[in-house]
């Protein structure tokens, strides 16, 4: 039978990650894969978590299974860290929250209930957007569509035609938004123009499909969840996806949540029942551990603090970075300003130079970006960023 099987390429990021171990430049920096690291280039585990599961290992006397939609604390608390408390109350009847494998997890589930719900129904991305958006929504059965975003001019939103592309679309589409720390680009949209999406949204019939997989990384939780607050509190249907990869640093554990709002009680429970019964068809539940750990950190107010805390440090050095790195870089070359780099936000930007530069970086300096010219900015570090800038500046430079 595997006889007919070919030999497919590795995924073009994780495949570069794989390129990047095996190189031997003395000098060599991955800002490939988009994980955060510290100065020390390491991705630590959260105090908050440690203690959490501390907490787990002492309290937990079964591993019996937790119900299908999962951990009834996790379920509280993402629901009220993506709505806020005011709205997760008022919505309360007419949303619900499934605990995912991962933010994967939560847009493959997602996806195939929107399915069930309508097989014909088109899902528009940013171009660009993260390239697992497409193999996972399309693999649903889903059509897909785009919409313009990304200035590779400036570096930022063009805001503009992806207003005017908006407005366009029919009645009952639905639109995929980047909430913040946009990847690939980190171009974000500024309050006022989610204000004028949403608008358009709500005058459109569209339906908003937010993925959020890095609340807390570009300017503050509550500031970075702004866009699908208002959208959840002025349309009548709205889908958020979330990942607990970066905001409680939990990759390996594979922890998500969709969030599925509705026009009424009726149809909330009738889109969570689907949901429960196409986890059945596929993983049947989420695993505990990543949900648990997510659960008792939010249902803690001592360890909510402590998350909070290290959320913000880590949003701090992150900001931090992309300053020095865009300083370092109009002061040591002239033929680009890269000073889009600190408009943007979260972990990731574009360089903005040619294909052929960037893999000059990779073979000549042992520098790992995509072709798309994508950085992961928490890659950088003070032992790394002189060596990084110059070798870009002197690519540039040639």
């Amino acid at each position: 039978m595997f006889e007919t099987l070919k030999i497919l390429p590795p995924d073009p990021i994780l495949g570069l990650g794989q390129e990047f171990l095996k190189s031997d430049h003395p000098n060599k920096v991955n800002l490939s894969v988009g994980v955060y690291k510290t100065d020390t280039g390491n991705t630590p585990i959260f105090k908050a978590v440690k203690a959490a599961e501390q907490h787990m290992i002492d309290e937990q006397d079964s591993k019996v299974y937790i119900a299908q939609q999962g951990d009834p604390k996790f379920l509280q608390g993402m629901h009220t860290l993506l709505l806020g408390e005011e709205l997760s109350k008022s919505l309360a009847d007419r949303s619900s929250v499934c605990m995912t494998p991962g933010g994967c997890g939560a847009l493959r589930l997602a996806a195939e209930t929107v399915f069930n719900a309508n097989p014909n129904a088109t899902v528009w991305f940013s171009t660009p957007t993260w390239g697992n958006h497409f193999p996972l929504i399309e693999s649903a059965g889903l059509i897909t569509a785009e919409y313009p975003y990304y200035d590779h001019t400036t570096g930022l939103v063009d805001f503009d035609a992806m207003l005017a592309a908006l407005e366009i679309i029919p009645a009952g589409d639905l639109v995929l938004f980047h909430a913040c720390c946009h990847n690939p680009t980190g171009a974000d949209l500024s309050k006022s123009q989610w204000d004028q999406v949403i608008d358009v949204a709500e005058r459109q019939g569209l339906i908003p499909w937010f993925d959020i997989a890095y609340q807390g990384f570009g300017k503050s939780l509550d500031d970075d969840a702004y866009s699908l607050r208002i959208a959840a509190e002025r349309l009548p249907e709205v889908i958020v996806v979330a990942s607990c990869s970066k905001n409680f640093g939990l990759y390996r554990e594979r922890t998500g949540a969709a969030l599925f709002i509705n026009k009424n009680a009726k149809q909330a429970e009738a889109a969570k029942t689907n949901a429960i019964s196409l986890m059945r068809k596929s993983y049947s539940m989420s695993p505990f551990h990543g949900g648990g750990i997510v659960g008792t950190i939010l249902s803690d107010a001592g360890l909510t603090t402590m998350w909070k805390d290290e959320v913000i440090e880590i949003c701090a050095h992150v900001q931090n970075l992309r300053q020095e790195f865009t300083d370092k870089l109009n002061s040591k070359q002239s033929k680009k300003d890269f000073s889009f780099i600190t408009q943007n936000q979260g972990m990731f930007s574009f360089l903005g130079i040619e294909l052929e530069d960037a893999l000059k970086l990779r073979s000549e300096y042992g520098i790992y970006i995509l072709n798309s010219t994508r950085l992961n900015m928490a890659g950088l570090s003070s032992a790394n960023i002189d060596y990084v800038t110059d070798s870009i500046a002197a690519v540039l430079n040639q």
